[in-house]
């Protein structure tokens, strides 16, 4: 079985469907109320494994009791789990997304910042088994240890490229394809041409940068080009963008082209916003 190892962020989200978002000092009745996992590398990580894949999360995770919800419903799906700081007695990150009758969504939520992971001990044998690794840059160190090794044993390194953040300069130097969101802004960057070429500079092969419905631009060596997302009834987009990295790590890691895996990506990510919440499109499937 083709396996995948995913770095960086795991959460708690809890995910409201609502009417229309509430103004200040309001209050609104949720339709709907879903408590899952959540976060890039642990979402990206759940959808390599429902598309076949053999996944193993690395994220800061803890012993607090609300952590026990991350651990049982990973188990549950299957998805190996190395824990970066163990001792953390602090609670897990926790989202409020907020889904409208659009499909449209706000998020409030903490980041890994406030754990202490331990030192990153990388685990050569377990990466050795891997075809591919992903890093969305949380957890930092961790996220650099492991991409740097794998990028000393020839093992393809995927960046989740959802915005800047501290350290990041020092990872790119190990990545091999990197797929960004239009948010994604390097210092003194304002437009895509200027991502792409700091980018391209850092060393990255392969870039794609993902705008939603509209279509992903793509480099690769001397090729570039667009390529169209499926137009769908929107729903609900929450964690559409985590599950199109852990998509194109999986058709990617199985043997397709950079473009293909592209847009098979992009039609996984597209039919898991036909469905509420991060789950319902792998029912649906």
């Amino acid at each position: 079985m083709t396996a995948g190892l995913f770095v960086g962020l795991s959460t708690i989200d809890l995910i409201q469907t609502i009417d229309e978002f509430p103004s200040a000092n309001t209050k609104a009745v949720a339709r709907s109320q879903e408590i899952l996992v959540g976060g890039p590398a642990t979402n990206a990580a759940i959808a390599f494994s429902h598309l076949g894949g053999s996944a193993t999360l690395l994220a800061p995770v803890g012993r607090h009791s609300l952590a026990h919800l991350i651990k049982e419903e990973l188990q549950s799906l299957e998805i190996g789990l190395i824990d970066l700081a163990p001792e953390c007695d602090l609670p897990p990150p926790i989202s409020s997304v907020w889904v409208n009758q659009r499909g449209d969504r706000s998020v409030v939520s903490l980041n890994a910042t406030r754990y202490k992971p331990q030192a990153p001990q990388v685990d050569r044998s377990l990466l050795r088994q891997a075809s591919i690794v992903l890093v969305d840059g949380h957890a930092t160190e961790a996220c650099r240890a492991w991409a740097g090794t794998a990028r000393t044993d020839q093992i393809p390194v995927v960046f989740d490229g959802g915005s800047w953040k501290p350290g990041t300069e020092g990872l790119l130097r190990f990545v091999d394809t990197a797929i960004c969101s239009s948010d994604f802004r390097p210092p003194d960057c304002s437009s895509e041409d200027e991502v792409i070429e700091y980018l391209r500079a850092a060393g990255v092969s392969q870039i794609a940068i993902t705008k939603g419905a509209d279509p992903i631009r793509y480099f690769a060596d001397v090729a570039s080009g667009f390529i169209e997302v499926p137009r769908v009834d929107v729903v609900d987009t929450s964690g559409a963008g985590d599950i199109f990295h852990g998509a194109f790590c999986f058709f990617t890691a199985t043997g397709s082209s950079f473009v293909d895996s592209l847009r098979d990506a992009a039609r996984i990510a597209t039919e898991s916003c036909r469905s509420r919440g991060t789950r319902q499109w792998m029912v649906a499937r």
